[in-house]
């Protein structure tokens, strides 16, 4: 098994083309979490395709499962890598899945892609086919029953088939370490006041996949580790990137944040102040994001 630790690092360079912790991953109706998905796969784009590119694939796959699809990030990204593919994309959201079907028909391959809604926890899947590749990015940590939902995914997979596992350990920070000047830190202190929220609701987040992939019969063939460092000046995403972030994590960090922090975060998220962090320039998006590919053993 090769460790690949590719940091990579980006600074002012123009254009893109995809998540991140999907809190309320399976909430139904949230317009607010498909902005923030839609954000993920513009500012991520390049690593996304990036790790597309990297899958050690014995051949091109014509079958692809993208579980917990959610708005399309790893779909589209997908087909961009494999232009002739078919690819069935699930998750438990109907709005989504919506979002992604109109987007398949602006590509125009609206012919290759099948939508269905499930719930992966579920011990009976839908027929999601036989698929060549079966990818899932930021989705197998939401799984209550993870130990079931792989051994669902191993079932699934064709013989020779490869199974794409890309998780990340939370949200992306943005602001730098002595952000805001009145609150230095204030980041940090908001992602360890959800720390409690998710080990209850979260607990395979950052987990470690190998041991649990290969419990349930699978032969990890890699596993890569990409930095992600992403200067904001890159794209004006970035900015609604962070807002959009930052607001979810404080409807649940709120109760456990100091008054004077709470007054902070909301300043950042105060459009109309000269604050706000729609206004800063020393953003970025900083996160690590780790991919296993696996076959049946």
């Amino acid at each position: 098994m090769t460790h690949t630790h590719q940091h990579t690092h980006h600074h002012g360079d123009s254009g893109h083309h995809p998540g991140h912790d999907r809190v309320g991953h399976h909430e139904h109706s949230d317009g607010g979490q498909a902005e923030i998905l839609d954000l993920d796969a513009e500012v991520l784009a390049e690593h996304i395709a990036s790790i597309t590119a990297w899958l050690p694939l014995q051949s091109e796959p014509r079958r692809i499962v993208d579980l917990g699809c959610g708005t399309g990030a790893g779909t589209f990204a997908l087909f961009e890598r494999f232009p002739d593919a078919h690819v069935t994309a699930v998750d438990t959201s109907a709005g989504h899945l919506q979002l992604l079907r109109e987007k398949a028909r602006a590509r125009g391959i609206e012919g290759r892609v099948r939508t269905v809604q499930a719930d992966l926890d579920a011990e009976h899947w839908p027929d999601l086919g036989t698929p060549d590749l079966v990818w899932a990015s930021a989705s197998m940590h939401h799984m209550a029953a993870p130990a079931r939902a792989l051994r669902s995914v191993r079932e699934l997979l064709a013989p020779g088939g490869l199974f794409a596992v890309v998780e990340l350990a939370g949200f992306p920070r943005f602001l730098p370490a002595h952000a805001p000047e009145s609150q230095s830190g204030l980041e940090e202190r908001a992602h360890a006041a959800t720390d409690s929220f998710h080990a209850e609701h979260v607990p395979h987040r950052g987990a470690d996949w190998g041991p649990m992939l290969t419990a349930a019969g699978f032969t990890v063939e890699d596993e890569r580790t990409i930095t992600v460092d992403i200067d904001g000046a890159r794209s004006e995403a970035i900015g609604r990137y962070a807002y959009g972030s930052l607001q979810r994590i404080r409807g649940v960090a709120a109760p456990a944040l100091s008054p004077e922090d709470l007054a902070a975060l909301d300043e950042l998220l105060d459009t109309n102040s000269p604050h706000s962090l729609l206004r800063r320039e020393d953003l970025a998006v900083r996160t690590e994001r780790t991919v296993w590919a696996v076959r049946r053993a």
